[in-house]
């Protein structure tokens, strides 16, 4: 990979994690085995003592897997990478490699929700204790810490309220107890965030999302600094079997390509849509980063080189208008996930977290009128015209006019 240490961003999105192959392909190739022959005996126990390189067993190792995991490292400016199945794989990796019975976690409280439920309803099973904070304001992480704190595990911008925790200063938190800053990166990617320049010490995605950015994946990783915690990982990885298949590596890997472009143009227009919803009637407001009115703006100045392709807004009219909305777009998908090349929207309150009830979804601050945009790759024109078709469909109410 040392070859490319001197690129821009954007060139080594098109050429990490390449190396040289037989027959001299320009993309690597999809190595679908289960298992590598052995030379010789010997050479087969040489390779189980880790004492010389190659491959036994795609579980543990394979050639299409490590060249994406090696483009991804490179991206994050981190030492190795982890492949896994699924983001959720790679978030449990991480918390079963570094957690035991009596730690304790401090977490994002606006976090993607499996991540919570894997905390609250199994972590806390093997003795794993959890703090779930507002960590994008000042103060409430260090409230949160105690004695047996070893994880601060952040997600910024947040899942779903696009909240911003200011990396370095969580990371100096952690560090003075020795903890360790966990960071989920999924919303901005490397392309506009690496949370090692701020402190962190492991960095997750589910590449499901920005990563491989065409909808068509289910994958996650892990990035490290250090071989000891690689090797750590890699451990706990083998053994929890998580892991990601060669398939799939060679399409996240091949979207990777396409990563520096893309998000500039999901960028582009998200402030342009972002703008159009502030200014709307019928929007009581909109998070999204590049807003001056993000109650975490200045922070994410310091931190992201852009402000990304996720917006959260609130409609006047609630849980109806919410419905109204969703089923009045025609370009914007109405699905969960994100960050493909497509506009995706869903409506929490009757969508994702409809079985949560009216009052448990005000208590974890998910409005009524909540909705949540992942703007795609399309004329910014259109997808406008989509949401004011959508938007006028609301009935207008003395609520909403106030």
């Amino acid at each position: 990979m040392s070859h490319n240490k001197n690129l821009q961003f954007d060139s080594k999105c098109v050429h990490s994690g390449i190396s040289d192959y037989g027959f001299g392909p320009v993309v690597p190739p999809i190595y679908q085995t289960s298992t590598f022959k052995f030379e010789s005996a010997e050479h087969g126990a040489a390779l189980f003592k880790g004492e010389t390189e190659g491959y036994i067993y795609t579980r543990m190792k394979n050639p299409t897997v490590e060249a994406m995991e090696n483009a991804v490292a490179e991206l994050e400016v981190g030492h190795k990478a982890l492949g896994c199945a699924s983001g959720m794989a790679a978030i449990s990796t991480i918390f079963i490699s570094l957690l035991k019975s009596g730690d304790h976690v401090v977490c994002s409280k606006s976090v993607y929700g499996p991540t919570l439920t894997l905390l609250q309803s199994i972590m806390s099973k093997f003795g794993v204790e959890s703090t779930f904070v507002d960590t994008d304001i000042d103060g409430e992480i260090e409230k949160a810490m105690k004695p047996n704190t070893k994880v601060i595990y952040v997600e910024t911008p947040a899942n779903p309220m696009i909240t911003i925790t200011d990396l370095e200063a969580a990371s100096k938190i952690a560090h003075k107890q020795g903890a360790l800053l966990v960071v989920d990166n999924t919303f901005m990617s490397p392309a506009l965030q690496q949370p090692f320049k701020f402190g962190a010490d492991v960095i997750l995605h589910s590449m499901t999302k920005f990563l491989n950015g065409h909808a068509d994946v289910v994958a996650g990783i892990i990035v490290v600094k250090d071989e000891e915690m690689y090797l750590s990982m890699r451990k706990t990885l083998n053994q929890v079997g998580g892991v990601i298949d060669p398939f799939n590596s060679f399409l996240v890997h091949r979207g990777l390509k396409t990563l520096s472009v893309r998000m500039q143009r999901h960028c582009e227009n998200s402030q342009l849509v972002a703008e159009y919803l502030e200014n709307h009637p019928k929007v009581k407001w909109v998070r999204y980063p590049g807003l001056k009115s993000h109650p975490n703006y200045q922070v994410g100045l310091k931190q992201h080189s852009a402000p990304g392709g996720m917006i959260s807004f609130e409609l006047n009219g609630g849980f109806k208008a919410g419905e109204v909305v969703m089923n009045s777009v025609k370009l914007c998908a109405l699905a969960v996930s994100l960050g493909g090349v497509e506009t995706l929207i869903q409506h929490p309150a009757s969508m994702t977290h409809l079985s949560m009830g009216a009052e448990a979804r005000k208590d974890a601050g998910i409005t009524e009128g909540l909705v949540r945009l992942s703007v795609g790759i399309e004329n910014v024109k259109d997808i406008i015209d989509d949401l004011e078709n959508a938007l006028a469909k609301i009935p207008v109410t003395e609520k909403a006019k106030a």
